[in-house]
């Protein structure tokens, strides 16, 4: 089955609002067997909405609209579906008396021009939606499906998952899409390409490359009648992918870099501590986002200034011959650290995270050191972008040596 998603909203075109609901859609598809073509976005205009309904109806079996389900003048979806296939909007007496029922119990008097969210159409069906007082509406004719849901995004995942998924599942028989993502780090999103080269031909299951906040991802997806073969096939590509990747591999799907480490962490049994500079505390939030942290992580020193490092025990002669931006200081931080905060695992972090270079270093330049006993890793980095690109990258760069320290243990 051929979808495609519309958002419906003007307010998505100005950039006041994200499109999560188009990205929540988009997942939802796959493991049901359904091909996601296409995904448009639109303003709240009659004519504009029409012409890509008209589009969609064309070329697509299903086409799957959020937004434009308010009672005021600008929701226009329910005009716009009832102009794309000439038929008359009615009343529905159901649903008008249960949306007056509904303002009732809130205690307010229904706004008359609410009424136009009781409308169907003669090849339209009411979808139930608790949470707000638009219902969406199920439109069958021609061979094609239609369904229109609330922009809310409270509102639409609800009618989703309990409403349209569900009965969308009945429909779609004979194809199970799966699709795994493997996540790396540290090699450009060009290089991870070339190296799986001989990999991206692959018709199923296919492989493709993304570049992500935290890192490079490599999506694997097969399309098979069986959910066990599917699954088989995942598991051969996959195998392939890390053979080429390597220690780059981090993580997959919804794995996060700081519950990897946590993780790794409390399986054996270490308590970690930071000492940051150029990330200015951006490394400890990122591991205390986790819950339960408590458990492993024993606390930040946020040190800006030399005189800082040296209290905390950096020896001052070290910074005074290597300067503070260098391979040297991050490693004596991370040893300070965790003496300082009688932790097993210290990381040190340091840098120039801009807008103007330190010590003569560029904006980007950023070291990293673990330390674990006689165990270290370092990584010693160059980004010459924003300072909260910076300030990430060097968080994540640090979370990911950690991860290397702690697997080869």
């Amino acid at each position: 089955m051929k979808a495609e998603i519309v958002s419906i909203g003007t307010e998505i075109l100005l950039g006041q609002i994200t499109d999560t609901n188009a990205a929540h859609l988009a997942s939802q598809l796959p493991p049901l067997g359904i091909d996601l073509y296409w995904i448009s976005q639109v303003g709240d205009n009659l004519s504009r909405i029409v012409d890509v309904l008209s589009r969609g109806w064309v070329r697509s079996e299903l086409i799957l609209t959020t937004g434009g389900l308010g009672p005021t003048q600008d929701d226009v979806t329910r005009e716009a579906i009832a102009q794309l296939l000439g038929e008359e909007v009615r009343v529905d007496a159901t649903l008008e008396r249960d949306l007056r029922e509904q303002f009732r119990r809130w205690g307010y008097r229904m706004p008359e021009s609410n009424i136009k969210q009781a409308w169907l159409i003669p090849s339209s069906q009411p979808i139930p939606n608790p949470r707000g007082t638009a219902p969406g509406w199920w439109v069958e004719r021609d061979g094609r499906t239609l369904v229109a849901m609330p922009g809310p995004p409270s509102e639409m995942t609800r009618m989703w998952q309990k409403e349209v998924m569900p009965r969308l599942k009945e429909r779609v028989q004979g194809v199970i899409i799966l699709s795994k993502t493997l996540k790396t780090l540290g090699i450009g999103e060009g290089s991870v390409d070339e190296m799986l080269g001989p990999l991206l031909p692959s018709k199923n299951p296919t492989v493709a490359v993304y570049a992500k906040p935290d890192g490079i991802h490599i999506r694997i997806t097969s399309k098979t009648p069986t959910e066990e073969e599917g699954r088989r096939l995942l598991a051969e590509m996959e195998g392939k992918v890390l053979d080429i990747m390597g220690e780059s591999y981090w993580g997959a799907d919804d794995d996060t870099m700081e519950e990897v480490v946590g993780n790794l962490l409390k399986e054996r049994g270490l308590t970690l501590a930071t000492m940051e500079s150029c990330t200015g505390g951006l490394l400890a939030n990122i591991i205390t986002d986790v819950p339960g942290s408590s458990a492993y992580f024993k606390g930040s020193l946020v040190t800006y200034t030399n005189e800082m490092k040296a209290e905390y025990g950096v020896d001052p002669h070290l910074i005074e011959e290597h300067g503070a931006i260098s391979p040297q200081v991050a490693e004596a931080m991370a040893e300070a650290a965790r003496r300082r905060l009688k932790a097993d695992v210290g990381i040190g972090v340091t840098g120039v995270a801009g807008p103007s270079e330190i010590e003569g270093k560029p904006v980007g330049t950023v070291h990293v050191a673990v330390v674990y006993g006689s165990k270290k890793r370092a990584r010693d980095l160059s980004w010459p972008v924003r300072r909260p690109d910076v300030k990430r990258r060097a968080a994540l760069a640090a979370l990911f040596e950690t991860q290397r320290l702690l697997q080869a243990l």
